[in-house]
């Protein structure tokens, strides 16, 4: 039996249940035909359609589609006005491009620490981080669950803040109807195959800025600005820019996605709501927090942690341990898991700014003991009662 095919090499009958796979069939095969029938698979009128149809579903005055959610964070960043050596607050759970993309644009991030209860960052870790030099803060809507905005909110607007929201996780999560990436100055959203809707690799920015969208059309295209040029003229070019352009062939593969993103995030919110029915008995595992009243979760990932007592940073390496020993029985059993992701302050890229598991104690604990279970559309009701069953079947020392 297979949901998702099995490895290469495998028996036939070996059971493999992927952490993730992307959604695909008839609309998104018909749209990919149309830019390859009519020639122009560049950036064009598909990215065109697929800035305002995205623009649209998220309540976003415009939409800047870039080539990865990571380079839309540059753009953003830069965009906002950041400049060398400034300084911007990034959670210490997340994945590194949250922290990358702010260096690229000449800032330097500071860190704050995590609620393990949602895995966003924490309000008062993020006061404590701010400091003369900081311009910005990067909330993250980690796993589709909305970062605590208004708090992060009201810092920025009292210390005069930016705020560039990363939700690249977070498609369809909202709160009071206003949806992830839409509280703050910008917002970023990506496309990776590991996301509710995909174009391959891809991103979107959405500025609210006035002036901010020019610049960062500019940028996007190796910075061109100034008058449209006459024929047989070179455009002018204003900014030292870059080439993050999405293709035409991506966004049409993301307008069909788009067009199944409610049926898509909805399949999501069943198999979580399945998940918490199924594993809710088990003492020793701790699932995810659902969204609280007037908010939607946007289901990205469903990510557990293994919690046989209270977590304490001097235990850090035995939690650990038992995470991972359910990972490899799982694995065992056909069934793919990852950490839910990791703490960029405690990888060598960025060891040595003076953090430490101790200093940033939520985050080093959520990088030991998050767990994510498979969790994709076509995820089927049998794969995942397989998975439950085998996760309820294991037994922490």
């Amino acid at each position: 039996m297979a949901w998702g095919g099995a490895p290469p090499g495998a028996p036939p009958d070996r059971v493999r249940v992927p952490l993730s796979q992307p959604s695909l069939g008839p609309s998104e095969r018909a749209a990919i035909e149309r830019p390859l029938e009519s020639g122009w698979v560049v950036q064009g009128p598909e990215v065109a359609a697929f800035e305002r149809e995205f623009a649209a579903w998220v309540g976003a005055g415009s939409a800047i589609a870039t080539t990865s959610c990571t380079t839309a964070l540059q753009l953003g960043a830069q965009t906002l006005g950041l400049r060398q050596g400034d300084e911007v607050v990034v959670p210490g759970f997340t994945w590194i491009a949250s922290a990358n993309a702010i260096e690229h644009a000449g800032g330097r991030v500071v860190f704050c620490d995590v609620s393990l209860e949602t895995w966003n960052l924490d309000p008062r870790s993020l006061e404590r981080a701010l400091g003369p030099r900081t311009v910005g803060i990067v909330p993250v809507h980690l796993f589709g669950r909305l970062a605590p905005m208004e708090p992060v909110l009201a810092l920025a607007r009292s210390h005069g803040l930016w705020v560039l929201e990363d939700a690249a996780c977070a498609l369809g999560a909202t709160r009071a109807g206003r949806h992830a990436g839409t509280f703050g100055d910008a917002g970023c959203w990506s496309f990776h195959p590991r996301k509710s809707i995909t174009t391959g690799e891809g991103g979107m920015l959405a500025v609210a800025r006035e002036g901010a969208e020019e610049a960062a059309r500019s940028l996007r295209d190796h910075g061109v600005g100034g008058p449209a040029a006459l024929r047989g003229q070179l455009p002018d070019y204003s900014r030292v820019g870059f080439n993050f352009r999405m293709t035409d062939l991506q966004a049409a593969l993301g307008r069909a996605q788009l067009g199944r993103a409610e049926a898509l995030i909805a399949r999501r919110r069943l198999l979580a709501r399945r998940y918490r029915e199924a594993l809710s008995e088990v003492g020793w595992l701790r699932l995810p927090s659902e969204a609280p009243d007037g908010e939607t979760h946007g289901w990205q990932a469903f990510v557990v942690s293994v919690e046989v007592e209270p977590p304490r940073i001097d235990a850090l390496d035995a939690l650990t341990s038992r995470r991972d020993a359910l990972m490899f029985a799982l694995a065992d059993a056909g069934v793919e898991t990852r950490p839910g992701t990791h703490a960029p302050p405690l990888l060598s890229a960025y060891r040595g700014r003076g953090t430490t598991p101790r200093s940033l104690p939520g985050a080093a604990i959520a990088q030991g003991i998050s767990l994510a279970l498979p969790l994709y559309p076509e995820l089927g009701d049998d794969a995942q009662a397989y998975v439950c069953e085998k996760v309820r079947a294991f037994a922490p020392g």
